[in-house]
């Protein structure tokens, strides 16, 4: 893919473009970083490459990213596609690829492909953990822990690489080819990216573009969108269902997992032993096993990691206890389904802190959960005006206003009583007022600690 000597430009000084210049580096490319929001003093990984020769150039015009001599542009995936060098790179017909393109390319052990609108993490940490029970080495990879291009030199040995996918990322591949390709679910999510539900949805479907009937392809059949990519592929389908029977995959029956694999149904065990709570969790279970099983888990360390797995940090995640009064933190639901999920995990009366950046989304979805789970709302950021109408639409009794986070955390405790949950599940991006989901929910476990 890449010739000795070619002028890559790698746009974007994120985790993946450090590592994919590393690599491209170590290839023999003529390769330049292009850094066009943050300020060199807030990069400390220029210096870095700098030392190996690796020029970085900071709010550069588009003439510099792109010129005649261009072979390549390898993106971060974060950087949208109407990006005027971006668009200049289309228009010139230079290739335009993410990370994962490049670094795939280059590997030689089978892969596990996991992406999908919600669940991904906690997914794709759940089948690494049960592969490495089964004795089964493998390393987990992506938009999860280290970039791909960075992993290459550590997979002697390894028999599975297993890898979290973003759309941002999948959206740039060509010729990326998983062994195992799994898609969670699919809803509207980051459509300010995508521009809409068509091209997010393709861009997730590009997982399964180059399967062969040898690959195995694992698919939520309660969700309409993976029914339709399934259509479209050509690998061996795996589904899995918390709602009905399946003929070739996972399901639950009588309170029990099901798998029916090779023509024959085993239970894997029940859904009351599983650690973590709500459906959502039921589903990235069935989708773990599924792809655990497919990559040749034993039965015993699947039921094991299912039963003591305590979650993935900012995912539902368990902080602290305090007068009888739980905190959850799932400051990675950034959408209005992953908030659904939150706020349907749990029995009891339920605070919810919710809010960050306006996207134009108007969060109609959430008004019947509200009304059924929630006997409170906290309501920040810049939709915290549209969260509150919702929660009145919801008939909400209780609605408080917060600065930030760390204020809401304050003001959900003057409410809370003895048995309530405190969820942090702001149903929005973070980019209002934090760097990132992961400051938000540092943020928001610091502010339950200090209570």
């Amino acid at each position: 893919m890449i010739q000795k000597q070619d002028k890559v430009s790698v746009l974007g000084l994120g985790k993946s473009g450090v590592a994919v210049a590393k690599l491209l580096a170590k290839l023999g490319a003529d390769v330049e970083v292009f850094e066009q929001k943050k300020e060199r003093s807030a990069c400390p990984e220029a210096e870095e490459l700098e030392t190996l020769g690796i020029p970085v150039y900071f709010q550069p015009s588009v003439d510099q990213i792109v010129t005649p001599s261009s072979k390549m542009m390898i993106k971060n995936p974060g950087v949208p596609y109407h990006n005027p060098a971006v668009q200049r790179a289309v228009d010139q017909k230079i290739p335009v690829i993410t990370e994962v393109e490049l670094a795939s390319s280059l590997i030689h052990i089978p892969i596990i492909g996991i992406t999908g609108s919600n669940g991904k993490t906690t997914t794709t940490t759940i089948v690494g953990e049960m592969l490495a029970k089964s004795e089964i080495p493998a390393l987990v990879a992506g938009n999860i822990g280290r970039a791909l291009s960075d992993v290459i030199d550590d997979l002697e040995n390894i028999n599975w690489l297993v890898t979290e996918l973003s759309s941002f990322q999948l959206k740039g591949t060509v010729d990326f080819h998983p062994h195992i390709a799994a898609l969670l679910n699919v809803v509207p999510a980051h459509l300010d990216y995508h521009q809409s539900i068509e091209d997010y949805t393709d861009s997730k479907a590009k997982l399964f573009k180059n399967l062969v009937s040898d690959d195995i392809a694992v698919l939520n059949y309660d969700n309409a969108i993976c029914r339709e990519v399934a259509s479209k592929q050509n690998g061996t389908v795996y589904w899995f269902s918390i709602e009905q029977e399946v003929s070739n995959g996972l399901f639950v029956k009588d309170g029990w997992i099901i798998a029916r694999m090779n023509g024959r149904d085993d239970a894997v065990m029940k859904v009351d032993e599983i650690s973590l709570p709500g459906d959502r969790n039921l589903e990235n279970a069935l989708a773990a096993t599924t792809i655990a099983l497919a990559a040749g888990a034993n039965k015993e360390a699947i039921r094991s990691v299912l039963q003591t797995f305590t979650g993935v940090e900012h995912r539902l995640e368990y902080v602290s206890t305090r007068r009888d009064v739980r905190y959850y933190n799932d400051s990675k639901a950034t959408n209005a389904q992953a908030a659904i999920t939150a706020l349907t995990a749990f029995p009891e009366s339920l605070i919810w802190i919710g809010g960050g950046l306006d996207r134009g989304v108007d969060f109609r979805e959430l008004v019947p959960v509200l009304h059924e789970n929630v006997k409170a709302a906290v309501v920040y950021g810049q939709t915290a005006s549209i969260m509150a109408d919702r929660a009145k639409d919801a008939g909400v009794k209780q609605i408080v206003y917060a600065n930030d986070v760390e204020d809401a955390v304050y003001q959900a405790s003057k409410i809370a009583m003895s048995g309530d949950v405190v969820v942090l599940s702001p149903a929005c991006a973070s980019w209002d007022q934090y760097t990132s989901f992961e400051e938000r929910g540092r943020i928001f476990k610091q502010a339950v600690h200090t209570l």
